[in-house]
């Protein structure tokens, strides 16, 4: 599938859910209203869309949420997603609290990869940010899984926490095959609020500690991190830079979220409502999945060019980064 620009869209990140069982000040702080179960899309409409998608190119889904943990049964739309012809991998972005309890069953459902959230190691600091005492406990998920799963990433948010921090999230990759990822802040939501380290300063304070750090090329995944090894670590780090390292020239990708709207990208409220033509009645499954390809084919060719972060009066999009699906 391309859009006008010739970008190749092959990677979709689905939200199956907009609950969390954190409270992260960033994206989904107390009072926040979660939408009601009814307007969440079923499984078997997931599945649907995720087939429709396949169709046209889709080669990657990553389920988000929200937690996608806490909604129940969400191995089994793993095993389901896993079973789309045409779909080469399907992962999961994981807070990875409840990880440690679902782990075996997602292996057994034939999951590709898990990211999981860390912002920090330090057990306090954890505490303020999420409102959770659990950062031990996905501590422990995270090195059980790097185990079992073919692809474990960190995703830490480049919050101005000290050198300390990110020194401690940087040295999870000396013994541990994963791959740690720091993710410049983006201004949507909640996270407006937020001020997000300079991935160029923190690079060249890594490369000052790191002496021989060089990028490394291979490949890790169809996201848009800059990788980089560190003589003698295990895994990689990686930089998503959405700030000061534009990559909307290679974007890939696409999001659905949990209601079921198909967005192109995160600065703009642009898109396709998929869950009114999935409900629409009465209509059969081949019309169904024809009028889901039209929405697809419109949505993606009017994707736009970039985003507009560093001007935030021209975004359009102005619901919360949970709602959209992070």
């Amino acid at each position: 599938m391309k859009d006008s620009l010739g970008r190749t869209i092959d990677y979709m990140r689905i939200s199956i859910t907009d609950r969390c069982n954190l409270r992260c000040r960033y994206c989904m702080p107390y009072g926040i209203q979660a939408s009601r179960c009814q307007d969440i899309l079923r499984f078997e409409e997931i599945q649907e869309v995720a087939a429709c998608a396949a169709s046209l190119g889709i080669r990657n889904l990553k389920l988000t949420g929200g937690e996608p943990l806490v909604r129940k049964d969400c191995c089994h739309l793993v095993e389901m997603l896993k079973a789309v012809p045409g779909i080469e991998k399907v992962t999961m972005t994981t807070n990875g609290v409840l990880l440690e309890q679902y782990l075996e069953d997602l292996v057994k459902a034939g999951i590709d990869g898990i990211n999981i959230s860390l912002d920090t190691l330090d057990e306090r600091i954890y505490a303020d940010l999420t409102g959770s005492d659990s950062c031990g406990q996905v501590v422990e998920a995270l090195k059980h899984a790097a185990q079992v799963v073919p692809s474990v990433k960190v995703n830490a948010v480049s919050l101005d926490l000290g050198r300390e921090n990110w020194i401690r999230l940087v040295e999870l990759a000396e013994k541990l095959p994963v791959d740690i990822r720091f993710i410049e802040m983006m201004p949507v939501g909640y996270g407006k609020e937020f001020d997000s380290v300079d991935h160029r300063d923190l690079l060249e304070e890594m490369k000052g500690r790191y002496k021989g750090m060089e990028k490394d090329r291979t490949r890790h995944g169809p996201g848009p991190a800059v990788y980089y090894q560190i003589p003698g670590f295990s895994g990689s780090i990686g930089f998503i830079s959405a700030i000061h390292g534009k990559f909307c020239s290679s974007c890939n990708r696409i999001r659905l979220t949990a209601k079921g709207y198909l967005k192109t990208c995160l600065c703009y409220e642009d898109g396709a409502d998929l869950r009114s033509i999935l409900r629409a009645e009465p209509v059969t499954a081949e019309e169904r999945q024809e009028r889901l390809r039209e929405a697809f084919r419109e949505a993606v060719w009017k994707k736009p060019a970039a985003h507009c972060f560093e001007e935030p009066e021209h975004m359009t999009e102005t619901e919360s980064m949970v709602s959209i699906g992070g």
